[in-house]
């Protein structure tokens, strides 16, 4: 009777083990199934990447642009990209929204996340005195024009080393070169002509830049890179496809 006992207690036990052993194992292999520890990776939103680069740029210069204009310089810059039409990593963006006293200019490399130059430009005559107001793209209107341009290449005038911007929006910008629209240097965009008058002076509607820098500027940027000239107007910001989704 002991034997049987001792028996049935010996099998109880191995069933037991057996059955607890066995348990174990099929949890650990579930828990290291492949299809239970999937991790679920969600692709950033463009307002999130814009976000990453701005805190980038950020980080390594001392002047960016506002983060608002930023945004609105990157969607277009991708969209050329991805279009073919960029050849040349400098993003030049230019805020019409500050006054012509402040050093509204910025190139960035998009490749380095390096801000080149922060620097002062003008307005055109017609577009306002120290702040720019009125837009055109007519020719002989003497007044800038707003939106996404790709650089040409350069030649030689009456204001010295200058550079074709070809506008890529037809209702804003599309007249720039037969406009001659060009960037170029000038004394009147040099910041002692800010301590005389207390304000830049005036293009003829191109964003002209100080003389002391503006054959290194136009050397750095020529060749298909992307210039974004930005002012909060309604009619612009609602009618670029550039900056539509």
């Amino acid at each position: 009777m002991k034997y049987r006992i001792f028996s049935v207690i010996g099998v109880l036990i191995f069933s037991f083990a057996f059955s607890s052993t066995s348990e174990i194992k099929d949890s650990k292999d579930l828990s290291s199934s492949p299809e239970l520890n999937i991790e679920i990776k969600t692709e950033k939103t463009f307002e999130e990447k814009v976000a990453d680069l701005y805190k980038e740029f950020s980080l390594n210069n001392l002047s960016v642009p506002k983060m608002s204009v930023f945004e609105k310089a990157i969607s277009g810059y991708t969209k050329l990209d991805e279009a073919g039409k960029v050849a040349n990593p400098l993003l030049t963006i230019v805020d019409f929204d500050l006054s012509s006293t402040e050093k509204r200019l910025w190139i960035l490399n998009m490749e380095t996340r390096e801000v080149v130059f922060n620097t002062f430009v003008a307005h055109g005559k017609n577009t306002g005195l120290e702040f720019a107001d009125n837009f055109s793209n007519t020719v002989n209107s003497n007044q800038s024009s707003l939106g996404f341009y790709v650089t040409g290449e350069t030649y030689y005038g009456k204001n010295g080393l200058s550079l074709f911007i070809d506008g890529m929006e037809k209702k804003f910008n599309s007249n720039a070169r037969k406009r001659y629209v060009v960037i170029h240097g000038a004394d009147y965009a040099e910041p002692e002509f800010i301590n005389r008058y207390g304000r830049l002076g005036r293009s003829l509607g191109c964003p002209a830049v100080p003389n002391k820098i503006a054959k290194e500027l136009i050397n750095r940027i020529k060749g298909e890179s992307v210039v974004y000239i930005h002012k909060n107007d309604p009619n612009y910001l609602k009618s670029s496809n550039y900056l539509s989704s």
